[in-house]
């Protein structure tokens, strides 16, 4: 998925990849030189000390309504074109599941 995705990147593009069972190896590094990528990590390990503070910070507002978060499911492969829509015109950051089911 990578390589198609390097091919067609934006100026200044993104990507988001995580949780991959297979991490997956970079074959066109010229791309991300070229279109300007930015290529960047971070370990959450490097966090675990704030970790408490976070959640003395987040379970109130949480327990107050403060923060929400809104699913956006779509039920089975026959809707995953429109749900892709949803995530490319979406104004917020989210993250659509094609549900299993």
């Amino acid at each position: 998925m990578s390589d198609a995705v390097l091919l067609n990147m934006k100026l200044h593009g993104r990507i988001a990849a995580y949780n991959l069972e297979q991490p997956e190896g970079v074959h066109n590094l010229l791309h991300i030189i070229m279109k300007r990528v930015r290529m960047e990590g971070f370990n959450v390990l490097d966090y675990c000390h704030l970790y408490p503070k976070f959640l003395e910070t987040v379970l109130p507002l949480l327990k107050e309504g403060r923060i929400i978060y809104v699913k956006d499911i779509a039920q089975g492969l026959r809707h995953s074109k429109a749900a892709l829509v949803r995530l490319f015109s979406a104004h917020k950051k989210q993250v659509v599941l094609v549900s299993r089911e």
